[in-house]
């Protein structure tokens, strides 16, 4: 089961959660009688074997307002203080739709916990809270999206941008448009160049000419993206045990599940700061979050550790490929000790065919997959990983696995070498 992340606030000593309320989706101010100053500290409950981290209210208001409002966008932050305090003035100065941001400070040195902290003080549409250790992508947008009760949900990376003031009011009048979906994809692009951020494609690479085009999918890209609260609530949430890699793409399972869809938006654009000469390493614990998230992930949605064999064998030789097995045996046996005990919740049928459409018809055959997939190195294992040697790693490759082996390198700036993190009974 999803370990669902619930806020409290401490409203005069009363523990009450900031929302949504009955009526947090009229017009006018909520019943509760919440007003500015009234709270006096938060405390964040997780039902996790790590502990309950400590939060603490840092700069801007203690909280979003008590009634009514669009949306609520989420930035996790991580020291880059200068790309988080520009993707935050991004944040602020979106028009056209009612918004709050929150932003999730995970173990920020201080001078750069000083510089947010800047931007947010004095003004009432922003909050800025510093958790005592970092808890991965997931729980990070776990806890920032349980801090508000706007009805749309979006998430921008902290190295991102929004293209325009417009965007996130566009965001928002996709999700009314069409009740059905769940969350949205963004077209991410470089922001230096204006190209597509080829790191960041998350679906099928045959889709990749349609870049500027709409289509439904089985995942999003968290760089840019937005999720309808109700949704989010029906699906439970990311689960944190992922710490990071595959976080998007086992929340749309749940949705999909649940009968929601998702959808790629390419009208709609993030700017992403990325270097076309960085370095996208794929040994050590970037390789072991990929393998055994993918694992865990099937498990919970009822696959076998027989039907999962082929999948296994095919990581093993991808790894003797590349010189991770180490790291390989490591993430089998860790994937092993998460699904211990876990129910498992198989596929509907409908749910099976929506990803046949949106994902597994896209991906080519068999051999084309074993080719592209399997005997291909991974980025940046020995050498630097250009955007033409990322392009090549991934132009052969469709569907989610090639996603999270590019657009998950973007979350693994909140793995940093001075952190380390319990992950259940796993270290990062």
């Amino acid at each position: 089961m999803v370990r669902r992340v619930r806020a409290m606030t401490v409203l005069r000593g009363n523990l009450r959660p900031p929302g949504p309320y009955p009526d947090t989706h009229a017009a006018g101010p909520g019943k509760d009688g919440r007003t500015e100053g009234q709270i006096d500290a938060v405390v964040f409950e997780r039902r996790l074997s790590t502990g309950v981290p400590a939060v603490r209210h840092v700069a801007g208001t203690e909280g979003p307002p008590s009634g009514a409002y669009d949306v609520d966008v989420v930035i996790l932050a991580l020291d880059r203080a200068e790309d988080t305090v520009a993707a935050i003035r991004s944040a602020l100065d979106q028009t056209g739709v009612s918004r709050h941001v929150i932003v999730v400070d995970q173990g920020s040195r201080p001078e750069a916990l000083a510089c947010l902290a800047e931007v947010a003080r004095g003004r009432d549409d922003v909050t800025l809270v510093a958790v005592n250790r970092n808890l991965g992508v997931p729980g990070g947008r776990n806890l920032g999206t349980s801090l508000g009760h706007g009805r749309i949900v979006v998430g921008l990376d902290n190295d991102a941008e929004f293209d325009a003031p417009e965007t996130v009011a566009r965001m928002a009048a996709a999700l009314d448009a069409d009740p059905g979906l769940a969350a949205l994809g963004c077209r991410i692009i470089v922001d230096s160049t204006g190209k597509d951020d080829l790191t960041s494609w998350g679906y099928p690479i045959s889709l990749l000419p349609r870049a500027g085009d709409t289509f439904d999918s089985s995942t999003f890209v968290g760089a840019g993206h937005a999720i309808r609260r109700a949704a989010w609530d029906d699906a439970g949430g990311y689960d944190d045990r992922l710490f990071f890699c595959w976080e998007e793409y086992d929340f749309c399972l749940r949705a999909i599940s649940r009968s929601w869809r998702a959808r790629y938006r390419g009208d709609i654009v993030i700017r992403h700061k990325v270097s076309p000469e960085r370095r996208v390493a794929w040994s050590g614990q970037r390789w072991f979050h990929f393998v055994r998230n993918r694992l865990y992930i099937e498990r919970k949605h009822g696959a076998s550790w027989l039907a999962l064999a082929p999948r296994i064998l095919a990581y093993f030789a991808k790894a003797a490929r590349n010189g991770c097995l180490p790291d390989t045996a490591r993430a089998l046996w860790a994937a092993i000790g998460l699904s211990r005990g876990m129910q498992q919740t198989p596929l509907s049928p409908a749910a099976r065919e929506y990803l046949r459409r949106t994902d597994i018809a896209l991906r080519g055959s068999v051999l084309t997959r074993l080719r592209q997939e399997i005997f291909a190195a991974l980025p940046g294992t020995g050498a630097q990983a250009t955007e033409a040697s990322m392009r090549a790693t991934i132009s052969g490759d469709g569907g989610p696995e090639s996603a999270a082996m590019t657009h998950s390198a973007n979350s693994w700036r909140f793995l940093t070498p001075r952190t380390s993190v319990s992950i259940g009974n796993d270290r990062a």
